[in-house]
């Protein structure tokens, strides 16, 4: 985002909250779409300034229901769009007091999908999971007609035979727990402060399966691990989430198919990434790569 833009956006947050000029701007994060500022104004307090371009431009409305709702979330003070992007003015919830476990991912998983559904999310039903391979089959085509994506023929492969499977495997999707899945849902998004914990990065939140959440928890760098995964289903249980988040489903252990399906869901991601929203050829060996590995995971998990 280019600085003249971001301090418009960041002048028009400020006024939509009668807050005053920051007198200091610290990044905290910033990428290609999105950002991340630590806001000093002259009386000492402090706030953050989010800002966020499509398709994360709607955070604002996912934060403000969530807390409608009584999620714990970081307080939205004021919101504003400008030329696509969305700016947020959040309560600052200071350094962590100490990094998200197991068990406090456990414990804010269940508060979550215990929360009622809101009509404005999003919804991941069983007719648009099945249908995340052949989605992924259009943004390859894209992708080739654009003259990118050339040896891909394993990649297209693989997504056609997920196509042949995904019927009989996507059966059990609004099991127990179906409603809000926060879909960033990792340690480094649970805020363990001084007044108890807060879940951040909502840009994604949507309505479908729960264990789409749980499977992301423990990340997608390493190498899946179902035995590692049932042990969290285990604590989510008993920390009071459903137990039908144990129940086979699709034919299979409910470990396996949370991560198969969240492998299969985070390449149909980076794939409509890849053709939409970056767009930029020279990313394509990165997303490539990362997209081979979970369908080479997906095709496993689901017993392809």
């Amino acid at each position: 985002m280019d600085e003249p833009l971001n301090a418009e956006l960041l002048d028009n947050v400020l006024t939509a909250a009668g807050q005053p000029a920051a007198i200091a701007r610290a990044e905290v994060r910033v990428w290609s779409m999105s950002g991340v500022e630590r806001l000093t104004f002259p009386d000492g307090a402090t706030a953050i300034f989010k800002y966020a371009k499509k398709p994360f431009d709607s955070e604002d409305q996912a934060l403000r229901l969530a807390d409608t709702l009584g999620v714990p979330v970081p307080k939205v003070r004021a919101s504003a769009v400008l030329d696509g992007w969305l700016g947020m003015l959040l309560e600052d919830l200071g350094a962590p007091i100490r990094d998200a476990d197991d068990l406090d991912g456990a414990a804010a998983a269940v508060v979550l999908h215990h929360t009622r559904t809101a009509a404005a999310l999003p919804v991941l039903d069983r007719e648009t999971l099945r249908s995340l391979p052949s989605r992924a089959l259009d943004h390859l085509e894209l992708l080739r007609k654009a003259e990118r994506w050339q040896d891909t023929d394993d990649i297209e492969s693989a997504l056609g035979q997920l196509v042949q499977a995904a019927e009989a495997r996507s059966a059990g999707t609004t099991m127990a727990p179906f409603g809000w899945v926060h879909s960033e849902f990792h340690p480094t998004s649970l805020h363990i402060g001084q007044r108890g914990w807060r879940l951040l990065d909502f840009a994604r939140a949507f309505t479908g399966p729960g264990l789409l959440d749980l499977a992301s928890w423990h990340g997608t760098i390493d190498e899946p691990e179902p035995f590692r995964l049932r042990v969290f289903l285990e604590q989510y249980v008993t920390e009071g989430g459903t137990p039908d988040a144990l129940a086979e489903r699709g034919g299979l252990a409910a470990e396996q198919w949370a991560l198969g399906w969240h492998r299969m869901w985070a390449v149909e991601w980076f794939m409509e990434q890849a053709i939409r929203w970056i767009n930029d050829p020279a990313t394509d060996p990165a997303y490539v790569k990362v997209v081979r590995r979970h369908l080479t995971d997906a095709l496993r998990l689901l017993e392809v």
